[in-house]
């Protein structure tokens, strides 16, 4: 004889569990063990899922359930388990379609949460839900537009030509030429989907496909407008004036709301999405909101100190005077003269490094006067240090 089945194990409960733990447990694994879900499993996912309906079918019915835990089973006089015959819980196998759902889940009415995820949508069970078929959203646009490092820094304004489609001006947006009207369609009578009934080893499964005859709209054009050809827009070019603020950095992003395509009856217009990059410079570089640059100084500068004419980014100079002694690599900073900020009113610094520049070629004046200067101060070449191990 066949040791029982415990229901409370298959389902993973405590004998303790309320019908709402049941209910959860039950959903769960109905889900991960249902067939559709199972491909490259299929016969033993048969069984499990026909294991978890068993129990639930038991569990979910206060008499059968004291009964169960009573007896350790629903019927004393023995019903055969779960099976496909007619004194079954289920009929002809898992379950069986009716005009109100499935015998079996009145507890779940539509089990369309369930099954749904198992086939992206696009399979009901029972009580498909139609489309809505309302207002819609247009459809966005991506542009990319080039600005160079200096109108990054100050921000500027850029008119832009971009090709989208437009709301025609002769049928408004309806498709269909001034007079007439647009008809609902007759084959899936304005929902855009079509159902359509299989025979599966589960019993009878409905399926929901796109409507090929108006292409998922719900609606058929007799007579489409001459303009359009019967899609409601046509496509034009359109000049739109783009505000880039100061302190935008390389690939970030300006949306410009409603400037995209137009909506579908009667919705808003999608946005334009530009994405800006910013044109590397030849003299300065960003980091963060950091303005960086090298400065080339010549030797006797260095030496003596001197007073230096910084060119900023936005074209104006700033009088930096650099101590005498200063040495290749010195870095000096200019509060306050790099990028805003475009989140806070932060703006960053100016950091320029002095790079000293050593002289190639001299002549023989230059040389003899460097030649008295380095007698002069007894130079010589420089001693190597030991390593840190001697």
């Amino acid at each position: 004889m066949a040791a029982k089945k415990d229901y409370y194990e298959t389902l993973g409960v405590q004998k303790t569990a309320t019908d709402d733990e049941l209910k959860k447990a039950y959903r769960k694994l109905a889900k991960k063990y249902h067939p559709d879900a199972n491909p490259d499993n299929k016969a033993e996912a048969e069984a499990k899922f026909k294991e978890v309906n068993e129990a639930y079918e038991t569990l979910s019915d206060p008499q059968k359930r004291r009964m169960y835990d009573q007896f350790g089973t629903a019927d004393p006089q023995g019903f055969g388990g779960f099976g496909g015959g007619a004194g079954g819980p289920f009929g002809n196998g898992y379950y069986s379609y009716t005009s109100s759902g499935f015998d079996g889940f009145s507890d779940f009415g539509d089990l369309g949460d369930i099954f749904s995820s198992f086939f992206g949508g696009g399979a009901r069970t029972g009580g498909a839900r139609q489309q809505a078929r309302g207002p819609r959203k247009g459809a966005d646009l991506n542009l990319n537009l080039e600005i160079t490092f200096e109108e990054a820094f100050l921000g500027v304004e850029k008119e832009i030509s971009i090709t989208r489609p437009e709301t025609c001006t002769i049928c408004h947006g309806s498709g269909a030429r001034p007079g007439t009207t647009v008809t609902k369609c007759p084959t899936c009578h304005g929902t855009g989907t079509v159902r359509q009934i299989q025979n599966t080893i589960l019993g009878q499964m409905q399926t929901t496909r796109t409507c090929t005859e108006c292409h998922g709209t719900g609606e058929v054009i007799k007579e489409p407008c001459e303009n359009c050809k019967g899609k409601g827009t046509t496509r034009k070019q359109a000049k739109i004036t783009v505000k880039i603020p100061a302190g935008i950095d390389d690939k970030q992003t300006v949306v410009l709301r409603g400037e995209g395509e137009p909506g579908e009856k009667g919705g808003p217009k999608g946005d334009l999405y530009i994405t800006v990059r910013v044109r590397k410079s030849s003299i300065f570089t960003r980091q963060g909101t950091n303005v960086l640059c090298e400065v080339p100084i010549t030797i006797t500068q260095a030496t003596l100190g001197a007073e230096l004419k910084i060119p900023m980014v936005d074209g104006s100079t700033e009088k930096i005077t650099i101590p005498e002694g200063t040495q290749t690599g010195t870095k000096f900073t200019i509060k306050e003269k790099g990028f805003k900020s475009l989140n806070s009113t932060a703006v960053g610094n100016f950091v320029f490094t002095v790079v000293v520049q050593t002289p190639k070629k001299l002549n023989k004046e230059q040389r003899e006067l460097l030649e008295k200067l380095a007698k002069s101060m007894n130079e010589q070449p420089p001693i190597k240090k030991k390593g840190f191990f001697g």
